[in-house]
């Protein structure tokens, strides 16, 4: 793998939500072949992105962000 990377909001979005296939594919790309670190505030706009514009529920939140989380080569600031 090749030295980190920080990725924004729209990627993880793409990746969680598959909802535009081409953009989908590229963000698993970006988690399958990159050491990835996931800021803060990205976590929180991703949160809220998910909830207001996606209609998440807080469950279905806590189970995709464990699932990105749980990643390998994903990084976080604590």
């Amino acid at each position: 793998m090749e030295s980190m990377i920080a990725i924004d909001t729209n990627i993880i979005v793409r990746f969680i939500t598959k909802d535009d296939e081409l953009q989908y594919q590229q963000s698993l790309e970006l988690f399958k072949n990159k050491n990835i670190f996931i800021p803060d505030t990205v976590i929180l706009e991703c949160e809220w992105v998910l909830r207001f514009a996606y209609k998440f529920k807080p469950l279905e939140i806590c189970q995709a962000f464990r699932k990105v989380f749980g990643l390998p080569n994903v990084y976080l600031t604590n």
